[in-house]
């Protein structure tokens, strides 16, 4: 576990980029024999592209990094649950495990909304853990998404809880 907070920490950096950017703060990392060899975040305003989700463009990263589309032995780092083309995606590239922070109750497809990574559905299925530093995470959005509508809700910011929120050197 102490490795998967250290993983999702970075994540959470990059998410924090990602909102710094204006854009949703989700961040992905993706980690092969115990190494960062992709990060990315969301860039859907940036790129004015629907698809640029933080984990397809780790996922494009990855396969550049290591010179292929499978990507065994790989593990995906991402502060919200995959949605449906995420893990669709997270699928096709056969990663071994996917790690997520906080639930998505609109679009997950780890169990919230569908689980496309339910045995027996795909040809692959990765190992899937869920809430690993899920309260940071889910911190980060609704901080987020708090300032974009103008409230200053201490309830929902919880300024002290950010401050304790896991980053990196």
């Amino acid at each position: 576990m102490a490795h998967e907070c250290e993983w999702m920490a970075y994540a959470l950096d990059e998410a924090r980029r990602a909102a710094e950017e204006g854009d949703v703060p989700v961040g992905a990392v993706v980690v092969v024999r115990g190494e960062i060899i992709a990060r990315a975040h969301n860039r859907r305003e940036a790129d004015r592209d629907p698809t640029a989700h933080a984990e397809l463009a780790a996922l494009r990263d990855a396969a550049a990094t290591l010179g292929r589309w499978r990507l065994h032995g790989a593990e995906l780092y991402t502060t919200l649950e995959p949605c449906p083309m995420c893990a669709g995606a997270m699928i096709a590239a056969r990663i071994d495990r996917v790690v997520f922070g906080a639930r998505d109750p609109k679009a997950g497809a780890c169990g919230s909304v569908v689980d496309l990574f339910v045995p027996g559905r795909f040809n692959h299925r990765p190992i899937v853990v869920g809430d690993v530093l899920g309260e940071p995470c889910g911190l980060v959005l609704r901080e987020f998404f708090a300032r974009r509508r103008g409230h200053n809700d201490q309830k929902i910011l919880a300024p002290s809880a950010l401050e304790n929120a896991p980053t990196v050197p």
